[in-house]
């Protein structure tokens, strides 16, 4: 008999996901370019929208027993579905690079013995070893791990929030501290809008839409399962959020290493920023064996996930970390309109699937998303933000074809 997992499990599993370098780096450039006053609705609200739209996908793969790729078969036929699966594969290798060598550039900010190489390569390693094992068998492992990066982190925040209130006199310390020393002394960084700041914030739970039914679908008690994960996901995404503004009020920049130099605590910022690399990693490289499987039936997604793992660390060291931030567009670019297209198609025009050629449709509405994205960004749309209006139009064409019937 298959073993599903428990609503606890799923719940550990996606508080891990959202504890990385990357969503604590998001925190600090919102920080770094805006003022306390301006930030918190947009952040909020990038955050709940975000985790609203990973319970529906998470729940779909809940209802169908399918993993990411495999549930967008009913909505964008077999073809569409391997479209998509490619796509995530692709970027799962560039996030994977992402976080492998933020986490390595954190470590070696931490003056550790070991080169920024070499630092990939152990991490790339451990990851692929869990990989291996599977996460049935480390689940024990993974729940004692999780509690005590959430024990650190709180460690962290209270240190974060000591040394703030010392060197800040009130709201300034937040965002003049950063922008005098990221600028050499200069005042003249942009501000960032609404938009700007609730796009960084949806960005991060947007690039896990593709991989959360790899983890509801084996889930006990599908809806309150998806539920957890997806709240579990919120709130933790939204503490590294918060621990990056606490960091941009330090005057160390960007520069994690030092903030956790500054708060004393050498030894466990050492494990926060390594188990977080590897717990986060993990689910993606595991989550890339899944949507090669959706490709080619036939592949292991076990050693799949490993050979991701050797591809992701070649991309760390050779420097792909320079681009993230662009990178996390491109994701919302071409999964939020996926993501609102399946969620219309499955909850509301179920019977335009009964449809001859609906997937044309329905690949159609997601690149009209996908292009409005686009020319939204490069046209320095504002009236609204590009993820949004993209979802918007998306969504809004997949519904047409209800109303066309």
């Amino acid at each position: 008999m298959e073993k599903h997992t428990s609503i606890f499990t799923n719940g550990i599993i996606w508080f891990g996901v959202a504890i990385s370098v990357s969503e604590i780096e998001c925190g600090i450039e919102i920080g770094a370019a805006n003022t306390p006053d301006g930030l918190w609705l947009p952040l909020i609200l990038g955050h709940v929208l975000g985790g609203i739209m990973l319970y529906f996908v998470g729940l779909i793969g809940a209802r169908v027993r399918l993993n990411a790729m495999e549930t967008t078969a009913s909505t964008f036929g077999k073809y569409g579905s391997k479209f998509f699966a490619s796509l995530n594969l692709l970027q799962l290798i560039g996030w994977i690079a992402v976080l492998n060598a933020q986490g390595a550039l954190a470590l070696a900010g931490l003056n550790l013995p070991v080169s920024f190489p070499v630092t990939c390569v152990i991490l790339a390693v451990l990851i692929a070893v869990w990989v291996a094992l599977g996460l049935r068998r480390t689940e024990k492992i993974t729940t004692v791990v999780m509690s005590l990066l959430a024990v650190l982190l709180v460690v962290l925040t209270a240190k974060f929030f000591g040394l703030g209130d010392s060197m800040s006199s009130g709201a300034a310390g937040l965002a003049g501290a950063v922008t005098s020393a990221a600028s050499g002394g200069a005042t003249n960084l942009p501000t960032f809008n609404f938009w700007t700041v609730f796009e960084i914030s949806i960005a991060m739970p947007l690039s896990w839409l593709p991989v959360i039914s790899d983890y509801t679908k084996d889930a006990e008690r599908p809806v309150a399962a998806t539920a957890v994960s997806a709240i579990a996901y919120t709130a933790a995404s939204f503490w590294m959020y918060f621990i990056g503004l606490q960091i941009a009020g330090l005057g160390v920049g960007t520069n994690i290493a030092q903030a956790i130099l500054l708060a004393g605590i050498g030894i466990p910022g050492i494990l926060i920023v390594a188990l977080s690399t590897v717990t986060t990693n993990f689910l993606a490289a595991n989550s890339a064996g899944e949507s090669a499987k959706a490709i080619v039936n036939r592949l292991n997604p076990k050693i799949t996930g490993v050979v991701v793992c050797v591809l992701s660390t070649v991309l760390a060291i050779w420097g792909i970390v320079d681009h993230y931030i662009h990178f996390l567009y491109m994701i919302a670019s071409v999964f939020a309109p996926m993501a609102a297209v399946l969620l219309v198609s499955f909850f509301f025009v179920k019977e335009h699937l009964e449809q001859r050629g609906f997937w044309i449709w329905n690949l159609f509405a997601w690149l009209a998303g996908f292009v409005v994205y686009q020319v939204a960004v490069a046209t320095g749309f504002e009236a609204v933000g590009p993820t949004l209006l993209a979802v918007i139009v998306s969504a809004a064409l997949t519904f047409a074809a209800k109303i066309k019937k």
